[in-house]
């Protein structure tokens, strides 16, 4: 089986875009895609499930209320009792006082004494309902509290069940446009992986490197459109008894294929092929480069520019350049004799892989 480094270049833009929007519940790009495919779904089994929680706290509200009801008339019966209990027992405190031979001391000191109790029996006479108001007022706070809440439920049901959906539909509509937003990455992820998968097929006599990245210091100058070379960045390296393999992927529709907006990928390709090349060939010896001397001369490292297009293809050939389907792919990278020792594959490939960051 073809030995695979790196993870796709799309799959790695679109996990890093949703990490700066804190988006982390997605662990491929088959989940990303099913969460598009499946929004409508999700956002209706949002509404859905806070109907129901609406209901219920409506049945809640309904066996609560005269429950509540029922403890608070118990709670002012329960004061009521205590107060007249209280009264009772400083009515009896005071008939007490006044019974009884005493002497002038004792007779002030009754006498203080009456008058406190009276203050007090008509102060609990007079409080009563006060009393009886303050020990219930959480009670009665808290059932008007579920009356009025009963009451918007009843008559307000929709959008009772609005405002509470607000929040998980908001974050889920915010993730949807954040993804919406990447649609070309997600496509071209797709079509990328669709590639790795092929080319997973090939025999341990290939190696594949994904995204492979380097940036030029100092940038190095393509003649064919004078313009500096400043990085590179290649969907897949295919290293193989053939040579190297520069593959660029592009899952385009039809209308794609003939928008004249978007970049060539034949020019794009060629451009990336001859940085590729100056950079194999950087320190000008055959064994930094990963090949044995031969006594003719230097050898050359063979790189063919591959286009994939997942779907259809144009009619059109290119110079330079091979444009195929997914599905001419592999009898394609198989037709060419083989032109490198295994050991120089894998010098090649260290190389390559040193150099990607």
């Amino acid at each position: 089986m073809c030995k695979v480094y790196n993870t796709i270049g799309s799959l790695t833009a679109i996990k890093s875009h949703l990490r700066h929007y804190n988006i982390t519940e997605f662990n491929s790009l088959k989940e990303v895609m099913s969460f598009q495919k499946n929004y409508d779904d999700s956002r209706q089994q949002i509404i859905s499930h806070h109907e129901l929680i609406i209901a219920q706290e409506k049945n809640r509200l309904s066996a609560a209320i005269p429950q509540l009801n029922n403890t608070i008339n118990t709670k002012k019966i329960e004061v009521e009792e205590e107060l007249k209990l209280e009264i009772q027992h400083l009515k009896q405190k005071l008939e007490e006082l006044s019974l009884g031979q005493k002497n002038i001391i004792q007779k002030l000191t009754s006498y203080f004494k009456q008058r406190s109790l009276q203050n007090r029996i008509r102060s609990n006479e007079s409080g009563v309902d006060i009393k009886v108001f303050q020990s219930i007022q959480y009670l009665a706070d808290t059932l008007a509290e579920k009356n009025n809440r009963y009451q918007y439920i009843t008559s307000r049901f929709p959008e009772a069940i609005n405002q509470s959906c607000a929040i998980p539909l908001k974050e889920l509509e915010r993730k949807k446009s954040i993804i919406d937003e990447i649609n070309s990455f997600i496509y071209g992820a797709l079509g990328e992986h669709k590639v790795v998968k092929e080319l997973e097929n090939l025999s341990d006599d290939y190696t594949l490197i994904n995204d492979f990245n380097y940036s030029f210091q100092p940038p190095i100058y393509y003649k064919q459109e004078d313009q500096y070379i400043k990085s590179i960045q290649i969907d897949h390296l295919l290293i193989s008894p053939a040579g190297i393999f520069l593959i660029e992927t592009k899952n385009w529709s039809e209308q794609s294929l003939i928008n004249l907006n978007l970049r060539s990928p034949v020019e794009q390709i060629k451009r990336t092929n001859f940085a590729l090349f100056m950079l194999l060939a950087d320190e000008a010896s055959n064994f930094s480069s990963g090949l044995n001397r031969h006594h003719w001369g230097t050898r050359k490292i063979p790189i063919k520019n591959l286009i994939v297009l997942i779907n259809q293809k144009p009619k059109e050939e290119f110079q330079f350049v091979k444009v195929l389907t997914l599905k001419e792919l592999i009898s394609y990278i198989k037709y060419f004799p083989p032109v490198l020792l295994a050991s120089e594959r894998e010098r090649i490939t260290n190389r390559i892989l040193s150099l990607n960051r």
